[in-house]
């Protein structure tokens, strides 16, 4: 990178009496577009091809993650915007000799580059401010600059002030806005802009950064410690900086792996890929041992996991994308190590590890003591690497309900030869390495997985992993359910309303027996409605109960049922002479219901509540005078 700036002191030399130290971030902060090309390629090219055109917009907007210079660009920006040298008079991003306004813009001391700070100016007295002063054209610049950082922090008031003058600004005025959390800011400001998003700056960008400053600065530094400095910053320049800054004073002046380790808490790279091995092998107390030697050399336990979920990560990508392993913030250590993993550890394995290190990492977090709470992590990592993968337990499972037990113990006993029923089918286990029929543990030392088959009752063939019952032998509730009326009915008896509101709205019935239950659910129902029915079907029949989703359309919700036997009554009712000739006599009358009398032991009943109400629309009908069908 460039350095336009006051030559001041560095870490190598101490600094003279007259002069003040400048902190690196300060120091090597980027003066023109083409200390941008680090990371920010896409919006330096937009920005070129707009200059170039002419076409420049009147609002900007730059957003991003802390330090990667948003404020930075939008000095540059100002500074491109009012170039002038006595060749160049216009719009540039060419700024690699000084101009005339470049030197106090870049200070920001320049009269027409006002910047503004919202995180302290959010009301709309600071807006109207800014509205009347712009008013005036710039005293010296070709336009005046407005540059208003953390921009989301204004009030909902200044935002709407501001509004007008955004869409519809002097020829000499020229707003740049930088914020943290775009979300925040409302859209009407957003579609008045022209949008920047400054992209998080890559660890490689980060390390080739660093080396070329340090080179400046004279200051030697091993590549293991720079690789580890920009994974820290997490893509932020800035960040980056503070900590090569801070490193520099912690070594002495140089810049070594060991002493940023420790400086940053973290554990040793080479030591996590040896706890990862550990891990995968199955080996629990070689794990621990290992995280105890790292947590006592003063590495964070929060760390080590979060650095081992980092290994797990790399190794799967090294799966799918070898050229990552080109990357230079790596250590030869996780390049080389982590190739052979990705040719070893299946994936199935590496998303088990990934998924366990996502929830014990904040249980680590939030522990009072973490230390204890990761190696009960590592714990549970170990033991899973001896269990077999969901994909192998069915498969076994198969091949044990179908009677298929070569190559175990005593495996062809039995009669004819396939075991197929025999005690030592139905009671065979599995484990990730392979078979142990005496329930035994493995080899390895790690936990047996122990998988009953299904056994074999009927002649023909069954789906794995379910026994058929006959319908004879299926039990029968306490409580008749033949259909899902009775469902409803027994959420009534029971109250519960919300069931009941469910089970009318969302669920098609597709088939019903004793035990279980088919359903398709409609658009809008609640993913966990099928185990809630299940649990709740139990509870009120007394038997275990199969509620699953199929993929039949099935019947019509109770709801649509309703609607469609009501819409038939009120089709039925309007074709009928004695009610076309009622509402003749009534114009502008409708039906709204109708209601079907029945008898029944001699007593009259209604089949809906509701009354059944011819409306005019002139209001010819009185209170009172309803016409029932």
């Amino acid at each position: 990178m460039s350095d336009s700036g006051p030559t001041s002191s560095t870490p190598s030399t101490p600094a003279s009496a007259g002069s003040a130290y400048r902190v690196l971030a300060r120091k090597y902060r980027p003066k023109d577009f083409s200390d941008l090309m680090v990371g920010q390629e896409p919006m330096v090219r937009t920005l070129t091809n707009a200059f170039e055109t002419g076409r420049i917009a009147q609002a900007y907007m730059l957003t991003g993650v802390r330090g990667v210079g948003k404020t930075t660009t939008a000095r540059i920006l100002a500074r491109g915007l009012n170039y002038k040298t006595p060749e160049i008079d216009r719009p540039t991003i060419d700024l690699r000799e000084p101009g005339e306004h470049c030197q106090a813009i870049m200070e920001g001391r320049h009269v027409d580059v006002i910047e503004m700070d919202a995180a302290s100016h959010t009301g709309i007295d600071d807006i109207r401010e800014i509205i009347e002063q712009v008013r005036y054209r710039p005293v010296s610049a070709r336009y005046k600059v407005y540059i208003i950082d953390e921009v989301h922090m204004l009030s909902t008031q200044a935002f709407n002030g501001l509004l007008k003058t955004l869409e519809e600004p002097p020829e000499h005025v020229k707003f740049i806005f930088a914020t943290t959390e775009i979300r925040k800011v409302p859209i009407t400001v957003l579609s008045r802009c022209q949008r920047f998003d400054l992209r998080r700056i890559s660890a490689a960008d980060l390390v080739g950064l660093f080396t070329t400053i340090l080179e400046k600065e004279g200051v030697p530094a091993e590549q293991e410690a720079l690789a580890m400095i920009a994974r820290a910053a997490e893509g932020s320049a800035r960040d980056g900086l503070s900590l090569l800054d801070q490193s520099i004073a912690h070594g002495g002046g140089s810049v070594h792996a060991d002493t940023v380790r420790g400086m940053l808490g973290l554990a040793d790279r080479a030591r996590i890929v040896d706890l990862f091995e550990h891990i995968v092998r199955g080996d629990v107390t070689a794990a621990l041992s290992e995280f105890n030697t790292q947590y006592e050399a003063g590495a964070n336990p929060v760390v080590v996991l979060t650095d081992l979920a980092d290994f797990t990560h790399l190794v799967t990508r090294f799966k799918y994308i070898p050229e990552a392993a080109d990357d230079p913030s790596l250590s030869e250590v996780e390049r080389l190590r982590g190739r052979e993993f990705s040719e070893t550890v299946a994936v199935s394995a590496l998303s088990r590890i990934w998924q366990m290190l996502l929830k014990g990492i904040p249980e680590a977090e939030n522990s009072s003591r973490p230390a204890g709470a990761a190696e009960m992590v590592l714990i549970r990592l170990t033991h899973a690497a001896s269990l077999p993968s969901p994909e192998d337990a069915a498969r076994k499972l198969a091949d044990f309900a179908n009677g298929d037990i070569q190559g175990m113990p005593n495996g062809g006993g039995g009669g004819n030869g396939t075991g197929r029923g025999t005690p030592m089918a139905q009671q065979a286990s599995v484990n990730a390495r392979g078979f142990d029929g005496g329930g035994q543990r493995s080899p390895s030392g790690g936990p047996t997985a122990m998988l009953k088959a299904v056994p074999n009752t009927t002649p023909r063939e069954m789906p794995v992993g379910h026994a058929e019952t006959r319908p004879s032998e299926r039990p029968e509730p306490k409580v008749p359910v033949r259909s899902l009326h009775d469902i409803v009915d027994l959420c009534t008896q029971n109250r519960d309303p919300r069931l009941k509101a469910l089970l009318r709205n969302f669920v098609r019935l597709v088939k019903i027996e004793p035990g279980r239950l088919d359903i398709r659910m409609t658009d809008g129902g609640p993913g966990t409605l099928p185990g809630e029915l299940g649990v709740k079907l139990k509870e009120w029949t007394g038997i275990h109960w199969i509620v699953s989703l199929s993929k039949d359309e099935g019947e019509p919700t109770l709801v649509e049922a309703d609607a469609s036997a009501r819409e038939a009554r009120l089709t039925d009712a309007r074709s009928d002479p004695d009610v076309a000739a009622i509402l003749s006599q009534f114009p502008g009358a409708k039906i709204t219901d109708v209601r079907i009398r029945v008898l029944e032991d001699d007593n009259e009943i209604e089949d809906a509540p509701a009354p059944a109400v011819a409306e005019s629309a002139e209001g010819d009908i009185l209170p009172g005078d309803d016409i029932e069908f």
